[in-house]
C-alpha cells in the first residue's frame, strides 16, 4: 500500500496525516519531498500523526531522521505523534526516541509546539 499524506493546518501548526507503509522507494520519496516543500514555504512548525502507518523499515526510519534534520537546519520543529505500541518499541531500540520530539496525542503535539515557540 503506497504512503497516501493528508496535510492540514491547526493553528500556525501543520499536520500531516501518514496512511500507510513508509519503506525505501516511492512511499520514502513521497515524504521527503511532502516535508521539503513545507520547509520551502516557511512552514515552522510540522506534526507528523503516525496513527496509520502500518510499516516502516530501515530506510524509512532514515527517512524520518532526515526530515528531522531538515526542519532542524531551516529553522522549524517536527514533532511525531500517535505512535502506538510498535513504533514506539522501535524507536526505544534504535535509540532514536532522544532524537525525535514525540507527544502521546496530535492535540499534545500542537500544543507543544505552541508553547515552544511561545518560550522562546
Amino acid at each position: 500500500m503506497a504512503l497516501k499524506i493528508i496535510a492540514r493546518e491547526k493553528d500556525d501548526v501543520v499536520v500531516l496525516d501518514l496512511d500507510g507503509r513508509i519503506v525505501l522507494g516511492e512511499e520514502s520519496g513521497t515524504f521527503r519531498e511532502t516535508v521539503k516543500g513545507l520547509l520551502a514555504e516557511g512552514k515552522k512548525k510540522i506534526v507528523l500523526n503516525m496513527s496509520n502507518v502500518t510499516q516502516i523499515d530501515s530506510s524509512g526510519l532514515g527517512t524520518l531522521v532526515a526530515a528531522h534534520s531538515s526542519a532542524k537546519a531551516a529553522g522549524a520543529s517536527l514533532r511525531l505523534c500517535n505512535l502506538g505500541a510498535r513504533f514506539n518499541e522501535l524507536l526505544q531500540v534504535t535509540k532514536l526516541y532522544t532524537v525525535f520530539d514525540v507527544s502521546e496525542t496530535e492535540a499534545d503535539a500542537v500544543r507543544d509546539l505552541a508553547k515552544a515557540a511561545s518560550a522562546s
